[in-house]
């Protein structure tokens, strides 16, 4: 009951990604695009990764609360990451002023798709306090456990996205034609009404949630356990973002072709993580439930199952990848014979992937779970530990032929696989934090944690 309804919505998330990416590879007709959407789909994708922290303390303080039917700490605990979260989004609005056109630039990308990338991100990236919104909004709801609300949400969110960008790109409805604007404008619509309802299913009260006037003046002590148990989760997923954005900075330098390759497969790979994603809310919510509840073993069980319902499912996709990675990267680049070797690489990108699924369900939900139950910082040690000392470097040495060291200390000779031995790379960085995740859940004393 509690994935079903998250599955549907990453699924329609998802055909939003599908839509932006087949826009570019079919309206245009060389690889910039398709390289510009992929750092934009990274983009889009971390800029939640901002409102981490609020969110993580909404889910793990409105579930413990609503475990223990105290549904009074839970609206006053997400107001209080409301508040908390349109602060950051102000502040990264002023950053984004001051240095994002430099930082698009530290990615990598040559400059025709770079600045396509500058393009589509400077009408975007001022939506950022409605995300705040949504981000902590949906995280509240799903505390208290109503996915649904959720669901109707992103709905709303990726149909007006999906179809507003497809209209205005290709001047469908009588709208004008803005082509590659006209995918960001897209993007700005869905945001802007998935806000509306957000905020009309707070305001109508949803599982308790109605805020009173007394709850929009926050106490120290609220601020306070945000941070406890917002802080690593936040510090977690702000490392993660910029992991991975210096992971997208190594193919970017292998040109346009290896770049939009790897968007495409990254695109197709989002497929098999539907599972993970919806199991790994729905052992948030349990989890932190169960505990709020005083029900450890509870808690541990729902984890447990659900981890091994998405290792099950995702064990499926990349079977799934195997036998269908050439079509379906010929269809994201517009036909066989329109870019033949982003479509053959992406392919190969792709099966890559594949053997690494089921340690990438272990990793999503037991992540999720300890998140939910308030322990943040397993999953940040982890995560940081691995991609610091596995995936980065272990991508630099693969994919790139020679290495140069910092300092001016001289160079290492590298692979030189390209793109293919960064996902190597990849593929072993997600292999050892899914193997450290399932150490951490079956040693328990997560569920332990005292919020």
């Amino acid at each position: 009951m509690l994935v079903a309804p998250v599955l549907l919505e990453q699924f329609l998330a998802l055909a939003v990604g599908f839509v932006d990416k087949w826009l570019a590879g079919n309206l245009f007709t060389d690889a910039e695009p398709l390289a510009a959407i992929g750092l934009v789909a990274y983009c889009l994708a971390f800029m939640p990764v901002l409102f981490m922290m609020p969110a993580a303390g909404a889910t793990a303080l409105v579930s413990r609360a609503v475990g223990g039917g105290d549904y009074a700490a839970a609206r006053r605990a997400w107001v209080a990451c409301l508040l908390v979260a349109i602060a950051l989004a102000v502040v990264a609005l002023g950053l984004a002023v001051l240095w994002g056109e430099r930082f698009i630039g530290l990615l990598g990308l040559p400059p025709g798709s770079s600045s396509l990338a500058i393009r589509y991100l400077a009408i975007v990236t001022p939506t950022l306090p409605l995300l705040a919104v949504i981000s902590v909004g949906l995280a509240a709801l799903r505390g208290a456990g109503d996915m649904v609300g959720g669901l109707v949400a992103m709905s709303v969110v990726n149909l007006v996205n999906a179809g507003a960008s497809y209209a205005l790109a290709t001047g469908s409805l009588g709208l004008p034609r803005l082509g590659w604007e006209g995918l960001a404008w897209g993007t700005v619509a869905g945001y802007a009404c998935g806000t509306v309802v957000v905020i009309a299913l707070l305001a109508r009260g949803a599982r308790g949630l109605q805020p009173r006037w007394t709850d929009w003046r926050p106490q120290r002590d609220e601020l306070s356990r945000i941070a406890h148990i917002g802080g690593p989760a936040g510090t977690d997923a702000i490392g993660n973002a910029a992991c991975h954005l210096t992971f997208l900075g190594i193919v970017n330098r292998l040109g346009d072709i290896d770049a939009a390759a790897h968007s495409v497969a990254i695109t197709i790979e989002s497929l098999a993580f539907l599972p993970g994603s919806a199991f790994g809310v729905a052992a948030a919510t349990l989890a932190g439930q169960f505990l709020g509840a005083g029900d450890q073993q509870r808690a541990r069980r729902s984890v447990g199952l659900a981890a091994g319902a998405a290792a099950a499912l995702m064990t499926l996709a990349g079977l799934g990848f195997l036998l269908a990675a050439d079509p379906l990267a010929v269809w994201f680049t517009g036909g066989a014979d329109r870019q033949p070797a982003v479509a053959s690489l992406a392919a190969s990108l792709v099966r890559v992937v594949a053997f690494v699924q089921p340690p990438l369900a272990l990793l999503m939900v037991f992540s999720g779970g300890l998140r939910g139950a308030g322990a943040t910082r397993p999953p940040l040690v982890v995560n940081f530990t691995s991609l610091i000392l596995i995936r980065l470097p272990l991508a630099v040495f693969l994919a790139w032929p020679v290495v140069e060291l910092p300092g001016g200390l001289g160079a290492l000779p590298g692979c030189g696989l390209g793109v293919y031995g960064a996902w190597l790379a990849m593929a072993a960085d997600l292999t050892a934090r899914g193997l450290a995740m399932l150490v951490i859940y079956a040693g328990g004393r997560w569920s332990k944690v005292v919020v």
